[in-house]
């Protein structure tokens, strides 16, 4: 069969006890065996194929990884929680991180590897203390002028070395074989952590401060995006080849206040990202997007993540071709039968070639939890040879 090349179109760019604390303390400073570069591919002179994708150049098949792709649908990632219980131990013992991450390379082999982390690691080093119990604890949530003034300036070397060295190993493992992904939280979406003191599900407590005292939480997204933005540029620093926003309670807003409270900050990140780092692809995601995605665009991310929610090709006519595309199967889909998975991920494919846009193939959210590994080995499978299957 004739190799077809997918051309792209045209590129622009989260109450613990002190004995916890004391723990993770402890962990992050263990000592972290360099992990061996793994052996390389005869093709590895070339760079990962995500980032030629990602600059439009010609390539016999979209990108792809998932997100969540490392974590609590594998076996093993479940075998190593048992010896290893918390998260905080694993996401910041660089050893635990490097071996999570690496996880689903070993598997599947994906075109992006991310690092194991979470969007709220860096708080501590704004001094915003949190812990996992096992969900998110803030331990003084913020609500009030005279606690935004306490939030210091991120010195991210200082505060989560564990997080750049991580990626420099996964960096020297992977070699050009498939790119390394960073990702950082958006201002608001960490806001909502931070003043509702954890996950929520009405966010009563950010939106009392949007609406009454806006000027509190205006101040403390201020510098959540100048933290972020710091954030970005550490990981891109230490071998993150790609980064991540999530804004993943964005759409809790109506659209009008994500004029206000949302999309303002992610637009401070990413444009002060670019005057340092202008070739740093950066990936804006948000959960229930649909009646967002032009402020999305407004926002001038390289990749839009399109979720489940969104036709694929209404929502490339929504932002504009300029941008490149990632998503959008729905996650459920990886749980029916292996022709459904297929067709599926090839109805996505052909939707963003159709468009003539920049594609990463990804699930429209993370994958679920309880998913067989063996529909997600099929899932990457199709995907790598998608141009075998047009």
């Amino acid at each position: 069969m004739q190799t077809k090349a997918f051309t792209s179109a045209r590129p622009q760019r989260m109450a613990t006890l002190k004995a916890q604390r004391a723990i993770s303390v402890a962990v992050r400073a263990a000592a972290a065996p360099v992990v061996a570069p793994a052996p390389v591919a005869s093709s590895s002179a070339e760079e990962p194929l995500m980032l030629r994708a990602l600059r439009g150049e010609k390539v016999e098949r979209p990108p792809v990884w998932m997100m969540r792709q490392a974590g609590r649908y594998q076996k093993v990632y479940q075998e190593l929680c048992k010896k290893h219980p918390t998260f905080r131990e694993r996401s910041e013992r660089v050893d635990l991180a490097v071996e999570i991450s690496l996880q689903p390379w070993h598997a599947f082999k994906p075109d992006g590897v991310i690092l194991f982390s979470d969007i709220l690691t860096p708080l501590p080093g704004m001094n915003i203390p949190f812990d996992m119990a096992p969900g998110p604890i803030i331990m003084d949530p913020i609500r009030t002028m005279a606690q935004v003034d306490k939030v210091t300036t991120l010195d991210a070397e200082a505060a989560c070395p564990f997080v750049g060295e991580s990626l420099r190993q996964l960096r020297s493992y992977i070699g050009n074989q498939a790119a390394v992904l960073g990702f950082v939280g958006a201002p608001f979406t960490l806001a909502t952590y931070i003043v509702e003191g954890g996950s929520s599900k009405n966010f009563a407590h950010i939106k009392k401060m949007a609406f009454s005292t806006p000027e509190v939480l205006h101040a403390l997204l201020d510098k959540l995006a100048d933290n972020v933005a710091d954030y970005v540029r550490y990981q891109a620093d230490a071998g993150a080849q790609v980064v991540q926003i999530f804004d993943s309670w964005a759409s809790e807003l109506q659209p009008q206040d994500f004029d206000v409270f949302s999309g303002p900050y992610i637009k401070k990140v990413v444009d002060s990202v670019r005057k340092t780092h202008p070739n740093l692809p950066l990936i804006l995601y948000i959960s229930g997007s649909g009646g967002l995605l032009e402020r999305m665009a407004a926002v001038q991310p390289d990749i839009i993540s399109l979720d489940q929610s969104v036709d694929f090709t209404d929502g490339v006519k929504r932002c504009g071709s300029n941008f490149a595309f990632q998503g959008n199967m729905d996650p459920g889909v990886l749980f029916g039968s292996k022709e459904f998975i297929e067709k599926r991920v090839m109805d996505t494919i052909k939707a963003a070639r159709s468009a003539g846009v920049r594609h990463v193939m990804n699930l429209g959210h993370g994958v679920l939890p309880g998913t067989p590994e063996d529909h997600v080995g099929h899932y990457f499978h199709v995907a790598r040879t998608a141009h075998e299957r047009m």
